[in-house]
Order: C-alpha cells, then sequence, then structure tokens
C-alpha cells in the first residue's frame, strides 16, 4: 500500500488543479476517488482531474520525454495529452497531471472496443519516431517480462512453487531481446509497451491510450502479444481476436503482415507476455498463501507447452 502521506499529498494536488485558487468549497462528491494503489502507481481522480504518482525511482528525464509525445499535437487522435507539460515531485515521487476518461467497462464484456484499440495502436505504430518532440528510451515491455521473472524467484527463494520450473523453462527458451538482453530485431517504432483494455478511456468522444510508463522505441509486435497471448491460451475467444487482429490490418499497423498468418511474427511476444502472466500469477499466490485459480492455472500449462515447443525465429522483413 501506499505510505500514508502520499494519499493526502496527491489528492489535494488534484484539487488544486480541479478547481482555481479562488473557489470556495469543493462542490465534487466525492472530493476525491483512489482509482490505483499499487506499488507501481497511486492514481487519485478529483473532479474532472487525475493525479498520477508514478513508480518510486521513475527516470525524470525518460518521464519527460514520454510526457512531451503524448502532448504531440501529431498524436492528439492516439493518446491521451497531459493537463501539464512537467512532472512535479511529492514525497520523493514523480508526479503528472491528467484530464479524466471514462474507462471501459468491466462488467460488459461484449463492448469491449477492440477495434478502437486496435486502430490506437496502428496510428502509433505509423508514428516516424523522427517526428516525435524528444528522444525516447526503449519500450520498456522486455523489461517489465524480466521484472516479473526476477519477483518469481525472489519469491521461489523463501517458498519455492511447484509450477515455478515449468515458467523458469518457457523463460530460458525465449530470445534475448524478448527477455531484456539485446535490442528487438527489425526498425524500432513507437511502441505503447503495455497494452490493455485497462488502458483505454473514453476521453473528447473518443477512445484513448493511457499510461505512458512504457511508452518508447522498439518491437510494435510487443503491443499485439497481449491479446495474441488470451487468445492462445483460450481466455479471448475467436471472435474477439478476429476483431482485434483485423481492425489493426485494416488502419495499416506495421506489426504484422498486411495478410496471411501473423504467428511467426507474434509468437515470440506472445509466449514473452505468457511468461510474465504465470510469473506474477505465481508470485501473488504464493505471498497469499493460496492456490492458482482457473485462470492462472491455464497460464502456467501454456508455459508447460511452450517449452516443449521453442520458438521459432520471427521473419526479419515483416517489421
Amino acid at each position: 500500500m501506499t505510505p500514508v502521506p502520499l494519499l493526502p499529498a496527491l489528492a489535494a494536488h488534484a484539487e488544486l488543479r480541479a478547481h482555481a485558487p479562488a473557489a470556495r468549497g469543493c462542490p465534487c462528491a466525492p472530493p476525491a476517488t483512489v482509482l490505483a494503489d499499487r506499488p507501481d502507481a497511486l492514481v487519485v481522480r478529483h473532479g474532472d482531474v487525475v493525479a498520477k504518482a508514478h513508480a518510486p525511482g521513475t527516470d525524470e528525464r525518460h518521464l519527460a520525454a514520454r510526457l512531451a509525445t503524448a502532448a504531440h499535437p501529431g498524436l492528439a487522435d492516439t493518446l491521451l495529452a497531459p493537463l501539464a507539460a512537467r512532472a512535479t515531485r511529492l514525497h520523493d515521487r514523480l508526479v503528472t497531471l491528467w484530464p479524466y476518461g471514462a474507462p471501459v467497462d468491466r462488467d460488459d464484456p461484449d463492448a469491449a472496443p477492440w477495434e478502437a484499440a486496435a486502430a490506437l495502436l496502428a496510428r502509433l505504430h505509423r508514428t516516424p519516431p523522427a517526428e516525435l518532440p524528444a528522444p525516447l528510451p526503449d519500450m520498456r515491455g522486455p523489461r517489465k517480462a524480466a521484472q516479473a521473472l526476477a519477483r518469481l524467484r525472489a519469491a521461489a527463494a523463501t517458498a519455492p512453487h511447484p509450477d515455478t520450473p515449468a515458467v523458469e523453462r518457457a523463460w530460458s527458451a525465449l530470445p534475448p531481446w524478448a527477455r531484456a538482453e539485446a535490442p528487438a530485431p527489425g526498425p524500432a517504432r513507437l511502441c505503447h509497451g503495455d497494452l490493455h483494455l485497462g488502458q483505454l478511456v473514453r476521453a473528447r468522444g473518443r477512445w484513448l491510450l493511457i499510461d505512458i510508463d512504457d511508452l518508447g522505441l522498439g518491437d510494435p509486435a510487443w503491443d499485439l502479444a497481449r491479446p495474441a497471448a488470451w487468445y492462445a491460451c483460450g481466455l479471448l475467444g475467436a471472435g474477439e481476436w478476429a476483431r482485434f487482429l483485423d481492425a489493426y490490418r485494416a488502419a495499416g499497423g506495421p506489426a504484422v503482415p498486411a495478410t496471411g498468418d501473423p504467428w511467426p511474427v507474434l509468437d515470440v511476444p506472445a509466449r514473452a507476455l505468457t511468461v510474465q502472466t504465470a510469473a506474477l500469477a505465481i508470485t501473488k499466490a504464493t505471498a497469499a498463501g493460496r492456490a492458482l485459480d482457473e485462470v492462472e492455472q491455464d497460464v502456467v500449462a501454456a508455459c508447460r507447452r511452450m517449452a516443449a515447443v521453442p520458438p521459432g525465429p520471427a521473419p526479419r522483413g515483416t517489421k
């Protein structure tokens, strides 16, 4: 949980931006809402303003470049733009301000905006890096997968889990770039780095991408990897996957070939996201002293299958 002093300070920071200094009293009800409270982020909403405290140790220079990219007019139809061009510090955490956007309705899976997510990704991936306002760091997707494995190993050192070896074998079969040990193959493109439906909000009458913490340059196939992994694990239906993939291709997305089998390109990133998901699931289950649930078991089972069939190299000409 977040240290106690940070939460009221963040709420006050959001309130100050939400209301003019001369305003008397706060008309908002409730005055502040905690949208997320995780070790890597505390997010508070006040009225139409959202304040986010980024993870401890966030690189200020990298965050500044990501903020500048989100504010770039050329990406106004793709990324939610921040309310302030620079981050501030509260209790030694970097804090950014954003307009509120309505999230995807988790209680209505049939209305999930797969086509909108795909079109947003395609526009992001088509943006020439040379046209961005600041040099961006690498997309953090592979690094986050490696961090998930590090957490699993730390947990296994004190409380071994019987499924850990299967996850480790699947991880070791991945090429170095997918383990954040080497540059990604092919030309680097602008990537979100952590795409899932929770990263979409509806603002200004349209869907936009949020959460720039992993934004950077890398292999755009990584942004398709989570829905691809869910489909491969049986957690996403064939219809939803087809909607997403077809919409991405129709929007000119460069991560996969325009026609034909996309899996030679998606296989490695999808495997890496599957391993990351399994590692985090085991770590959290171990910490809570509980067994894996059905979905978590499915992801671990996928790791066992992956370890038995190593990935092949992705064709270089499709990126």
